[in-house]
């Protein structure tokens, strides 16, 4: 009897984490939202970087891939996220095409400044990657926890970036560095 009750609450709460796991995901998916509506405005992609578009569409596509009943059983709130997830990210990317102007390089460690790196993009990451990484535990499944307690890490490593050049930044500027004439 308590061997049920354990499992069953041991369910529920996977089930939970899971769920969590999903709509912090979705805040992720939803983030670059502001990016981009600066992007648009402004007709240019500036000094941000397409890269996280890139890397996220694929680690979608290959987590969706794994979630699928025909590699894994009981994944499918790692398929449904992670197919809407690819979905947002295909998007991303082609905005960011349409509006790139050239190949330009902006690194947060080297200009001592965080406004080409958004907050919710940093926060929806380590709280996605933190919950997939509980989830993937609970599962015993190293093909979900190891890669999402490697995003815990590096999502640790971005909000520790964040706050220790947001205070020599000042005010997140809302000026494009170029401006288009187009």
């Amino acid at each position: 009897m308590i061997l049920t009750i354990t499992y069953q609450a041991l369910t529920v709460l996977k089930d939970a984490v899971g769920i969590a796991g999903n709509i912090f995901a979705f805040g992720l998916f939803v983030s670059p939202v502001p990016t981009f509506r600066r992007i648009i405005r402004n007709h240019s992609t500036e000094e941000f970087s397409g890269l996280p578009y890139v890397y996220a569409l694929l680690n979608c596509l290959i987590t969706m891939w794994y979630g699928t009943p025909l590699v894994s059983a009981d994944n499918i709130l790692v398929t449904t996220v992670n197919s809407i997830g690819a979905a947002f990210q295909l998007v991303y990317i082609i905005l960011f095409i349409t509006y790139t102007e050239k190949d330009k390089k902006n690194l947060v460690i080297q200009t001592k400044s965080v406004e080409f790196m958004p907050f919710y993009l940093s926060l929806s990451t380590f709280l996605m990657s933190t919950s997939f990484l509980a989830y993937g535990i609970m599962n015993w499944d190293p093909f979900i926890y190891v890669p999402n307690g490697i995003g815990t890490i590096l999502g640790i490593v971005q909000l520790a970036l964040y706050f220790n050049y947001k205070e020599t930044s000042g005010e997140e500027s809302r000026d494009p560095l170029i401006v288009s004439y187009a």
